[in-house]
């Protein structure tokens, strides 16, 4: 079964996570680019002071692949801190609907 991931990131607002973004290859609003294998489905949205980020992964090993070959630099890259919170969800059910 999937699992998701909720990142959430204090003081970071669009600008961070387009430029995250484009250092991985990724248009996520065109859905084109580079997206790691592994990945079922992102989200990426404003919070009050900062981003959260909701990803479904299938196995949640991928993620940690990505985080270690691709993500890490790309935030590095980005002018990102690293995330304020990181849980893994155990999913009850997850469906695309479209």
């Amino acid at each position: 079964m999937a699992e998701a991931l909720l990142l959430e990131f204090d003081g970071v607002g669009l600008d961070h996570y387009q430029a995250v973004n484009a250092a991985l290859g990724i248009d996520a609003e065109t859905g084109e680019g580079d997206w790691p294998e592994g990945l079922v489905s992102h989200t990426g949205g404003a919070k009050p002071g900062g981003w959260v980020v909701f990803e479904v992964w299938e196995p949640q090993d991928a993620q940690a692949k990505f985080m270690e070959e691709r993500l890490e630099r790309a935030l590095e890259q980005g002018n990102t801190p690293p995330p304020a919170r990181v849980e893994w969800l155990a999913l009850a059910a997850h469906r695309n609907l479209s």
